[in-house]
């Protein structure tokens, strides 16, 4: 990937003094600290303006043969300071900044750990540089706060009342508790992001990046009051293929260490992001910037772009002269809408695979692959296959060759449901192997990103996410509305989000109800076009029915004409769980939208940002109606006032579009 260097671009610093005192390092712009200490144990603090906003925290390595890693006297070997301007395609910028100081400690033999101070927060890895292979037996991750300290904690979606172990497997789908840390439930698992307000004008978000060949982290508060503390999923010994349609493989029995290392590397990066405002969470780079550099020389055949997707709604087409479902007739239609449409994609989803086999070279009699390869190819249209974890891992090379060959464009590979270090492993080798065929990847089933899209870009999206698919089926006592503005500050702080927003069928707070063949939206219909501007999916979803879309030509031309990367993204205004406000410009044109909780809401947005003065925008607004009907809405040319104000109202789960002219 080319990188665009500014000067000063590295200035690296030798000291050889070993550590006493407290060592501190500073973000670029002396807001946020780090104070290190080091001794019987080593820990960190962060101070933000001054004020203490993570206690002193431990963090260290217990490797198999009992050695701990980060116990003990500390050599400061570097500092250094960056500031460069990197190139980041299929994201939500164009470039971004890359500027930290960064510390280097030497804690023992062969053994490093490495800080780096951003202007939005503090992070850290181990580095080895062992030549012998080891196991690691657990690594110690502690974050600690206030006991009274809010926290916004994603549990891991099984029963509660389930061990640890079996909450290892989890699709890292669910809704956000919120309560104070020592409130939360210490029987269970929480996967990442989470974020905690320390103070009213403090919020930190953990999460973490490069997380290649290791396990994920998951957190639980059942240590030290107000701290919480890693978990990771020890490595499996023994699988056996099961679950989804035999699709899945479930662990038997473990070893009793989580990591085997086979020489010299780099371990996941452990972030805090800190943040003073709620837009500093929801815009942070940090997932991205600390994943490592692309290993692809060339990505000019990566197409990003919308999929006419037929899963969601359940292949329910109407007006047609064949029975809709599984078949060539269907997805010829899909197509076609496709093709009139300018949408880059069709996905062909579960089904089109001889179900229960775990076999993609099995394909249903109904589907005729190469004929719709080549209906899709005259048309303009590139076409995605659905696959099942274990089917793609077991014969991954054999697969990406031969459908490569035949024309498919990509993969959306689901049920992973596991971040142990063999599914993290499994994510990068199919990155690689993908990308050796020119072949993009969407991994859902999958734990939030953690810098692969940096590293691999072939992989365009990613799920962990609570996602619109759960309006299938739901009760109406899931708030999906409120997680809509949680996701930006929480789950997508990561990166990328597999959503599938689009709805046309839009419900107000009584009148949802889940039906799996035609499904509906909880909150408005310009909440759905707002939210292809809040959520970040470089190749993004189109869920509802082609028939739907053709009886809302307003809606369907606007979510078509709206890019899914970017040159530039603000968060113009913001508020965890209550609002947001995103603008973002691809060229010369920009696109705004804005959500809110089921509190309505009048907004009045500056738009001197994008020229000074009067402007005429195109406007997707809530309809006086919107609180009874959830489709309601207008669609007109407005001005801003003189001084460049725009005031616009949000019914209750409204939202709101705009585009420039």
């Amino acid at each position: 990937m080319k990188r665009i260097l500014m000067p000063a671009l590295a200035i690296a610093l030798s000291v050889c003094a070993y550590a006493a005192a407290p060592i501190t390092i500073s973000s670029p712009d002396g807001r946020i600290t780090a104070g290190i200490q080091t001794g019987d144990s080593l820990t960190y603090s962060i101070q933000l303006d001054g004020h203490t906003v993570m206690q002193p925290s431990t963090l260290g390595l217990t490797l198999s043969d009992g050695s701990i890693i980060g116990k003990g006297k500390a050599k400061i070997s570097s500092r250094r300071k960056v500031d460069q301007r990197i190139t980041t395609p299929f994201y939500r910028h164009a470039s971004i900044p890359e500027r930290y100081n960064e510390l280097t400690l030497k804690i023992a033999k062969d053994w490093d750990v490495v800080f780096r101070a951003y202007d939005d927060g503090i992070a850290y890895r181990f580095v080895t540089r062992s030549k012998k292979p080891f196991e690691i037996k657990d690594e110690t991750a502690r974050f600690r706060f206030s006991p009274e300290a809010k926290a916004w904690a994603p549990y891991a979606n099984v029963a509660p009342g389930s061990t640890f172990e079996q909450q290892f497997n989890n699709s890292f789908e669910n809704t956000y508790h919120t309560a104070p840390i020592d409130s939360l439930d210490r029987s269970r698992l929480i996967f990442l992001p989470m974020a905690v307000e320390t103070s009213p004008s403090a919020k930190i978000l953990i999460t973490e990046s490069a997380l290649e060949n290791y396990p994920g982290m998951f957190l639980n508060t059942s240590a030290a009051p107000g701290t919480l503390n890693a978990i990771f999923a020890p490595l499996p010994s023994k699988r056996h293929q099961g679950g989804h349609n035999n699709l899945q493989l479930l662990v038997d029995e473990r070893e009793d260490f989580i990591a085997s290392v086979n020489g010299p590397r780099a371990f996941p990066w452990r972030i805090a992001v800190v943040a003073a405002d709620d837009a500093t969470l929801a815009a942070t780079d940090l997932s991205y910037l600390l994943g490592e550099p692309s290993r692809l020389d060339d990505i000019s055949w990566i197409r990003p772009g919308k999929v006419a997707w037929e899963w969601w709604n359940d292949w329910n087409l109407r007006g047609v002269d064949f029975p809709s479902g599984i078949n060539n007739d269907t997805y010829k239609a899909y197509i076609d809408f496709a093709s009139r449409n300018g949408i880059e994609y069709v996905i062909l989803d579960e089904g089109w695979a001889v179900n229960g086999e775990a076999d993609l070279m099995k394909v249903v009699p109904e589907i005729d692959l190469p004929a719709l390869v080549g209906y899709a190819d005259k048309a303009g249209v590139g076409l995605i296959l659905w696959a099942g974890y274990y089917a793609f891992d077991r014969d991954m090379e054999r697969i990406c060759s031969h459908y490569a060959d035949m024309g498919i464009k990509g993969f959306k590979v689901d049920f992973m449901d596991h971040d142990d270090q063999l599914m993290t492993g499994f994510n990068y080798r199919a990155a690689e192997t993908a990308a050796r065929y020119k072949l993009i990847l969407d991994l859902h089933g999958t734990s939030k990103p953690a810098g692969l899209n940096r590293t691999w870009p072939n992989v365009l999206n990613f799920e962990g996410v609570h996602g619109l698919e759960q309006m299938k089926w739901a009760l109406p006592t899931v708030d999906q509305v409120t997680y809509d503005v949680q996701i930006p500050f929480l789950r997508q702080a990561a990166g990328p989000v597999d959503y599938t927003q689009g709805a046309m069928r839009n419900s107000t707070r009584g009148s949802y109800q889940p039906i799996y063949n035609d499904p509906m939206s909880q909150g408005t219909r310009c909440r759905q076009l707002a939210l292809y501007m809040v959520f970040d999916s470089p190749l993004n979803m189109m869920c509802d029915t082609p028939m739907n879309y053709d009886d809302e030509p307003e809606s369907k031309e606007f979510i078509v004409s709206v890019p899914t990367v970017w040159d530039e993204t603000r968060i113009l205004d913001a508020s965890i769980g209550e609002y947001i406000v995103t603008a973002r410009r691809k060229g010369d044109r920009w696109y705004i939208g804005g959500i809110t909780d089921w509190t309505p809401r009048d907004m009045v947005l500056d738009l001197n940002f994008i020229a000074p003065g009067v402007q005429t925008v195109d406007l997707f607004a809530d309809g006086i109606n919107a609180s009874r009907n959830a489709s309601d809405y207008r669609h007109t040319q407005v001005q801003t006032t003189p001084d460049g104000k725009l005031r616009i109202h949000l019914a209750p789960g409204g939202g709101f579009a705009i585009r420039t002219l």
